[in-house]
């Protein structure tokens, strides 16, 4: 079931086989932004447990839960565009669907960036006192230094899951797999600016993770390249003229 209205934010959630945490972080979600014209729109990416079935029963309980489906698992990334995609909100709250980001954070982040001028496009959580293993934390400050000495990019953690963007400004930006990770150095690459707000992180309470740190590793050489490919292939006009 779907609100009559149109939401000012849509808080677009990928999922793959979490079940038993995609129902209760559904809930906290409405909690959080209850009174709010919002919908939330989960997309399950094939999941091979029951994170389907147990999200499709919650909709007649949550009147502004939509609940999209992937038939074939295509990663994060293209499940966040395809929420996106069907998103009717002019701003885009993303969560990572294993609970670790505390909803009761997300509407200030959406709220931060309705009040910021036009040329801010996103606004990204940093978090603090991360809930992880001592090598998934190293190999993250690792990451963050090579990908910000590279890019120039502003953020230091851009693994974090919690965003509020522009619809608009996202559907501008190359997609390629994993860009998830790579929003803020695509943003200023558009012309935009980014800013950021400290938020919470908690333990992962089922399933297990997705990634490896080999398997990021393996990945983000590529990705990254390919990025610093793309900002140096960027040209901006400027202020553009109607006449």
């Amino acid at each position: 079931m779907q609100s009559s209205g149109t939401p000012d934010i849509s808080i677009v959630v990928p999922v793959h086989d979490e079940a038993g945490a995609a129902g209760p972080l559904a809930r906290e979600i409405a909690d959080a932004f209850a009174g709010r014209p919002h919908e939330i729109i989960f997309v399950d990416d094939a999941s091979r447990d029951s994170t389907l079935a147990e999200l499709r029963a919650l909709t007649g309980e949550l009147p502004t839960l939509r609940v999209l489906a992937h038939t074939s698992n295509a990663g994060q990334s293209r499940a966040v565009r395809t929420g996106v995609l069907a998103a009717r909100g002019a701003i885009i709250v993303t969560l990572d669907g294993d609970g670790q980001n505390p909803p009761a954070d997300a509407p200030r982040l959406a709220d931060a960036l309705l009040a910021a001028p036009p040329t801010v496009a996103l606004v990204g959580g940093v978090r603090q006192k991360r809930q992880d293993s001592e090598a998934k934390l190293w190999a993250s400050r690792w990451a963050n230094r090579i990908r910000k000495r590279l890019l120039g990019d502003d953020a230091d953690d851009t693994g974090c899951g919690l965003k509020a963007f522009r619809r608009e400004v996202f559907l501008r930006l190359p997609y390629f797999d994993h860009i998830h990770r790579y929003l803020p150095a695509l943003v200023i690459r558009e012309g935009y600016e980014n800013r950021y707000l400290p938020v919470g992180h908690r333990h992962r309470e089922t399933g297990r993770s997705k990634y490896t740190n080999w398997g990021r590793l393996r990945a983000s050489v590529s990705d990254l390249l390919g990025v610093v490919w793309l900002k140096s292939r960027s040209r901006r006009p400027g202020p553009v003229s109607e006449y």
